[in-house]
Protein backbone atom coordinates (compact mmCIF):
# COMPACT_ATOMS: atom_id res chain seq x y z
CA UNK A 1 0.00 0.00 0.00
CA UNK A 2 1.12 3.64 -0.15
CA UNK A 3 -0.44 5.09 2.96
CA UNK A 4 2.97 6.74 4.13
CA UNK A 5 1.99 9.05 1.23
CA UNK A 6 0.86 12.33 3.50
CA UNK A 7 -1.85 14.65 2.40
CA UNK A 8 -0.82 18.32 1.81
CA UNK A 9 -0.36 20.86 5.16
CA UNK A 10 -3.43 23.34 5.61
CA UNK A 11 -0.61 25.77 5.58
CA UNK A 12 0.51 25.23 1.72
CA UNK A 13 -1.15 26.10 -1.52
CA UNK A 14 -3.46 23.83 -2.86
CA UNK A 15 -2.33 21.04 -5.32
CA UNK A 16 -3.61 20.01 -8.74
CA UNK A 17 -4.34 16.53 -8.37
CA UNK A 18 -7.10 16.28 -11.67
CA UNK A 19 -4.12 13.58 -12.62
CA UNK A 20 -4.74 11.47 -9.75
CA UNK A 21 -8.78 11.31 -10.09
CA UNK A 22 -8.09 10.34 -13.66
CA UNK A 23 -9.76 6.58 -13.89
CA UNK A 24 -6.54 3.75 -14.88
CA UNK A 25 -6.81 0.17 -14.50
CA UNK A 26 -3.49 0.25 -11.83
CA UNK A 27 -1.68 2.16 -9.96
CA UNK A 28 1.31 2.69 -12.79
CA UNK A 29 4.56 4.55 -12.60
CA UNK A 30 3.12 8.20 -13.94
CA UNK A 31 0.29 8.52 -11.24
CA UNK A 32 3.38 7.38 -8.57
CA UNK A 33 5.82 10.29 -10.31
CA UNK A 34 2.85 12.66 -10.06
CA UNK A 35 1.97 12.01 -6.62
CA UNK A 36 5.55 11.92 -5.45
CA UNK A 37 6.30 15.39 -7.03
CA UNK A 38 2.75 16.92 -5.35
CA UNK A 39 4.06 15.95 -2.09
CA UNK A 40 7.70 17.25 -2.45
CA UNK A 41 6.24 20.44 -3.23
CA UNK A 42 3.71 20.68 -0.44
CA UNK A 43 5.80 19.70 2.32
CA UNK A 44 5.66 21.27 5.62
CA UNK A 45 9.28 22.80 5.42
CA UNK A 46 9.31 22.83 9.17
CA UNK A 47 8.60 19.02 9.00
CA UNK A 48 10.65 18.17 5.42
CA UNK A 49 9.66 14.56 4.62
CA UNK A 50 12.36 12.14 6.46
CA UNK A 51 14.67 10.52 3.86
CA UNK A 52 14.22 6.76 5.07
CA UNK A 53 10.46 7.62 4.44
CA UNK A 54 10.88 8.82 0.98
CA UNK A 55 13.39 5.59 0.13
CA UNK A 56 10.80 3.11 1.73
CA UNK A 57 7.99 4.93 -0.74
CA UNK A 58 10.26 4.20 -3.58
CA UNK A 59 10.93 0.84 -2.70
CA UNK A 60 7.22 0.20 -2.25
CA UNK A 61 6.90 1.63 -5.59
CA UNK A 62 10.13 -0.57 -7.03
CA UNK A 63 8.47 -3.76 -5.75
CA UNK A 64 5.11 -3.05 -7.62
CA UNK A 65 6.95 -2.39 -11.01
CA UNK A 66 9.15 -5.69 -10.28
CA UNK A 67 6.23 -7.71 -9.66
CA UNK A 68 4.16 -6.32 -12.45
CA UNK A 69 7.21 -6.98 -14.83
CA UNK A 70 7.52 -10.78 -13.47
CA UNK A 71 3.79 -11.27 -13.80
CA UNK A 72 4.14 -10.12 -17.57
CA UNK A 73 7.55 -12.14 -17.84
CA UNK A 74 5.40 -15.37 -16.94
CA UNK A 75 2.79 -14.88 -18.66
CA UNK A 76 5.06 -14.57 -22.46
CA UNK A 77 6.63 -17.88 -20.63
CA UNK A 78 3.59 -19.74 -20.26
CA UNK A 79 2.22 -18.66 -23.84
CA UNK A 80 5.61 -20.00 -25.34
CA UNK A 81 5.21 -23.50 -23.58
CA UNK A 82 1.45 -23.91 -25.01
CA UNK A 83 3.37 -23.57 -28.22
CA UNK A 84 6.03 -25.89 -27.77
CA UNK A 85 3.37 -28.65 -26.38
CA UNK A 86 0.96 -27.55 -29.22
CA UNK A 87 4.02 -28.62 -31.66
CA UNK A 88 5.26 -31.88 -29.29
CA UNK A 89 1.47 -33.15 -29.87
CA UNK A 90 1.19 -32.85 -33.60
CA UNK A 91 4.22 -35.22 -33.87
CA UNK A 92 1.95 -37.92 -31.89
CA UNK A 93 -0.87 -37.76 -34.54
CA UNK A 94 -1.16 -40.91 -36.35
CA UNK A 95 1.01 -42.73 -34.26
CA UNK A 96 0.44 -45.64 -31.89
CA UNK A 97 0.79 -45.28 -28.00
CA UNK A 98 0.34 -47.44 -25.10
CA UNK A 99 -0.92 -46.10 -21.86
CA UNK A 100 -2.95 -47.54 -18.87
CA UNK A 101 -6.36 -48.49 -19.80
CA UNK A 102 -8.97 -51.06 -19.24
CA UNK A 103 -11.81 -50.56 -21.51
CA UNK A 104 -11.24 -50.98 -25.51
CA UNK A 105 -13.56 -49.73 -28.26
CA UNK A 106 -13.79 -52.41 -30.86
CA UNK A 107 -14.72 -50.98 -34.81
CA UNK A 108 -15.62 -54.47 -35.87
CA UNK A 109 -12.67 -55.48 -37.74
CA UNK A 110 -9.58 -53.91 -36.13
CA UNK A 111 -7.45 -56.08 -33.41
CA UNK A 112 -6.78 -54.49 -29.96
CA UNK A 113 -3.77 -54.79 -28.58
CA UNK A 114 -2.25 -54.04 -25.25
CA UNK A 115 0.31 -55.00 -22.48
CA UNK A 116 0.16 -55.91 -18.76
CA UNK A 117 3.76 -55.48 -16.58
CA UNK A 118 3.56 -59.18 -15.41
CA UNK A 119 5.22 -59.10 -11.62
CA UNK A 120 7.75 -61.28 -10.82
CA UNK A 121 6.46 -64.48 -8.69
CA UNK A 122 3.55 -64.66 -11.60
CA UNK A 123 2.63 -68.50 -11.68
CA UNK A 124 -0.62 -68.00 -14.11
CA UNK A 125 -2.00 -65.64 -15.85
CA UNK A 126 -5.39 -64.95 -17.79
CA UNK A 127 -6.41 -62.48 -19.93
CA UNK A 128 -10.32 -61.81 -19.84
CA UNK A 129 -12.77 -59.64 -22.25
CA UNK A 130 -16.23 -58.73 -20.94
CA UNK A 131 -19.28 -57.20 -22.99
CA UNK A 132 -20.77 -53.80 -21.95
CA UNK A 133 -22.97 -56.34 -19.43
CA UNK A 134 -20.17 -57.93 -17.95
CA UNK A 135 -20.63 -60.79 -19.21
CA UNK A 136 -17.40 -63.00 -20.31
CA UNK A 137 -16.91 -63.16 -23.77
CA UNK A 138 -13.73 -64.15 -24.40
CA UNK A 139 -10.58 -65.98 -21.78
CA UNK A 140 -6.73 -66.67 -23.32
CA UNK A 141 -3.90 -67.77 -21.25
CA UNK A 142 -0.76 -65.44 -21.07
CA UNK A 143 2.54 -65.63 -20.38
CA UNK A 144 3.53 -65.70 -17.17
CA UNK A 145 7.55 -64.42 -16.90
CA UNK A 146 8.37 -61.38 -15.49
CA UNK A 147 8.11 -58.19 -17.32
CA UNK A 148 6.17 -56.53 -19.99
CA UNK A 149 3.62 -58.91 -21.66
CA UNK A 150 1.50 -58.08 -24.74
CA UNK A 151 -1.73 -59.46 -25.75
CA UNK A 152 -4.16 -59.34 -29.02
CA UNK A 153 -7.92 -59.91 -29.20
CA UNK A 154 -9.34 -60.49 -32.69
CA UNK A 155 -12.65 -59.28 -31.70
CA UNK A 156 -13.79 -62.92 -31.55
CA UNK A 157 -15.59 -65.30 -28.48
CA UNK A 158 -14.87 -68.28 -27.44
CA UNK A 159 -16.89 -70.08 -29.88
CA UNK A 160 -14.66 -68.63 -32.78
CA UNK A 161 -17.69 -65.95 -33.77
CA UNK A 162 -17.48 -62.40 -34.02
CA UNK A 163 -18.15 -59.56 -31.77
CA UNK A 164 -20.42 -56.39 -32.22
CA UNK A 165 -18.25 -53.45 -32.52
CA UNK A 166 -18.54 -51.77 -28.74
CA UNK A 167 -16.54 -50.49 -25.55
CA UNK A 168 -15.55 -54.36 -24.06
CA UNK A 169 -13.86 -53.97 -20.80
CA UNK A 170 -10.08 -55.63 -20.64
CA UNK A 171 -8.95 -57.49 -17.65
CA UNK A 172 -5.67 -59.35 -16.21
CA UNK A 173 -6.30 -61.92 -14.10
CA UNK A 174 -2.46 -62.84 -12.17
CA UNK A 175 -1.63 -66.05 -9.85
CA UNK A 176 0.64 -65.27 -7.12
CA UNK A 177 0.90 -68.21 -4.89
CA UNK A 178 -2.09 -68.95 -3.31
CA UNK A 179 -4.01 -65.87 -4.74
CA UNK A 180 -4.94 -64.23 -7.72
CA UNK A 181 -4.82 -60.76 -8.45
CA UNK A 182 -6.13 -57.87 -11.10
CA UNK A 183 -3.14 -56.22 -12.84
CA UNK A 184 -3.29 -52.82 -14.67
CA UNK A 185 -4.17 -52.99 -18.32
CA UNK A 186 -2.40 -51.05 -20.52
CA UNK A 187 -4.13 -50.33 -24.27
CA UNK A 188 -2.34 -49.77 -27.78
CA UNK A 189 -4.54 -46.83 -29.25
CA UNK A 190 -4.18 -44.81 -32.29
CA UNK A 191 -3.32 -40.35 -31.45
CA UNK A 192 -6.31 -39.07 -34.31
CA UNK A 193 -5.45 -35.59 -33.02
CA UNK A 194 -4.47 -33.84 -29.72
CA UNK A 195 -5.66 -30.97 -27.29
CA UNK A 196 -4.66 -28.19 -25.81
CA UNK A 197 -5.81 -28.09 -22.22
CA UNK A 198 -5.93 -24.63 -20.55
CA UNK A 199 -7.22 -26.16 -17.23
CA UNK A 200 -4.21 -27.54 -16.32
CA UNK A 201 -4.22 -30.53 -17.69
CA UNK A 202 -1.61 -30.18 -20.63
CA UNK A 203 -1.78 -31.91 -23.48
CA UNK A 204 -4.02 -34.16 -23.99
CA UNK A 205 -4.02 -37.19 -27.01
CA UNK A 206 -7.24 -38.20 -28.07
CA UNK A 207 -7.70 -41.84 -29.53
CA UNK A 208 -10.55 -44.07 -29.82
CA UNK A 209 -10.04 -45.58 -26.33
CA UNK A 210 -10.56 -42.49 -24.72
CA UNK A 211 -8.51 -38.78 -24.21
CA UNK A 212 -5.22 -39.50 -22.10
CA UNK A 213 -2.85 -37.22 -21.07
CA UNK A 214 0.31 -36.99 -22.33
CA UNK A 215 2.17 -38.11 -18.99
CA UNK A 216 0.48 -41.07 -19.06
CA UNK A 217 2.15 -42.24 -22.41
CA UNK A 218 4.65 -45.78 -21.63
CA UNK A 219 5.41 -46.00 -24.95
CA UNK A 220 5.30 -44.76 -28.36
CA UNK A 221 5.15 -46.99 -31.21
Amino acid sequence: SMTSLAAPSASTSSVDTSALKRPTQQFGQDQFLTMMLAQLKNQDPLKPLEPSEFLGQLAQFSTVTGVQEMQKSLGTMVDSLRSSQALEGANFVGRQVLAPGSTATFDGASTVRGAVDMPAGTAAAELIIRDAAGAVVRTAPLDPRAGLTGFAWDGRNSAGNPVSPGAYKIEVAARRGDRTESLETMLQSRVDSVTLDTGGAGLMLNTMNGALPISAVRRVM
